[in-house]
């Protein structure tokens, strides 16, 4: 069965998470997503990459914190996993973030997704000290200096932007040797999900995604990774049936479905219910 997870870009006028979070389990979807923004300087009111010269929609300046947002949905559901769609792993302290990240997996008994990126927001990147231009470097080192703490009793880490000596950090997380670490993005990831990722998570719509899970799988055999080791998860989902064969067929093993980011309880139930009735159609086998 493929995996179907609901994803929605979560503000202070999105229906209530915990509601969210409820509703969604109930109707046996597998993981549920939300996004990150720390904040949005002003000049990228028109400046941002999924059309040009477009307003910036509100959401973007309206996120939530999504390991708040995770958390509280933890409390409320037992088996829906809980995923950043994404992370911006470069703008934090990678310290603090793991503990964030074992904190969560503990509290929800090992349901944590760990889906990261490296952004397209340059100011934002720059008012967090992160140079756009060395960001994917930067989001991978701080990656990999998570894994050494939630894997190594006592862990250090010396690399050129993340440095320190050999250290403790619990909790550990429940799952081993940790969260699964997908990366969001096109091709210029896919180096980086061979190397270091458990999943990718490429955009439905944005870019050529069978065929770049070929090239995903000639990276991973030269890593001397088994290809069918790294998750493929769609962020998105297309409503075509020849469309949707062709992703499955390549090795899609889960897709995204939304709902509306500002849409009220009853709107987002019954869009639940249409997202239900269309996977039992197509995606169940």
């Amino acid at each position: 069965m493929v995996q179907v997870g609901i994803s929605t870009f979560l503000t202070d006028r999105s229906v209530d998470i915990v509601d969210l979070a409820r509703e969604a389990e109930a109707r046996g979807f597998t993981e549920l997503w939300v996004p990150e923004h720390t904040h949005i300087p002003t000049g990228r009111e028109t400046d941002w990459p999924m059309q040009e010269g477009a307003e910036l929609p509100d959401m973007y300046k309206r996120s939530m914190d999504p390991f708040v947002s995770l958390a509280a949905a933890a409390v409320v559901t037992t088996s829906i996993r809980l995923g950043t769609s994404i992370c911006l792993v470069g703008q934090h302290d990678p310290i603090i973030l793991a503990k964030t990240v074992a904190t969560l997996d503990r509290l929800s008994g090992g349901r944590v997704i760990l889906g990261v990126g490296f952004g397209w927001n340059e100011d934002e990147m720059r008012h967090h000290g992160v140079d756009p231009t060395k960001r994917r470097t930067i989001g991978r080192e701080k990656t990999l200096a998570m894994k050494e703490l939630w894997t190594k009793e006592a862990a250090s880490f010396h690399g050129s932007y993340v440095d320190f000596g050999e250290s403790w950090q619990w909790p550990k997380p429940v799952q081993q040797p940790h969260p699964p670490v997908w990366i969001g993005g096109g091709k210029a990831t896919l180096a980086h999900v061979a190397e270091w990722g458990d999943g990718w998570m490429p955009i439905e719509g944005v870019m050529p995604v069978p065929r770049l899970i070929g090239r995903l799988r000639d990276l991973a055999d030269d890593a001397g990774r088994e290809p069918g080791e790294i998750t493929i998860y769609l962020s998105g989902c297309p409503r075509e049936p020849a469309k949707l064969e062709e992703y499955l067929a390549a090795g899609v093993a889960g897709v995204t479905l939304g709902v509306g980011w500002d849409a009220d309880l009853d709107t987002v139930k019954r869009e639940l219910d249409e997202h239900v009735a269309f996977r039992d159609r197509y995606l169940v086998t």
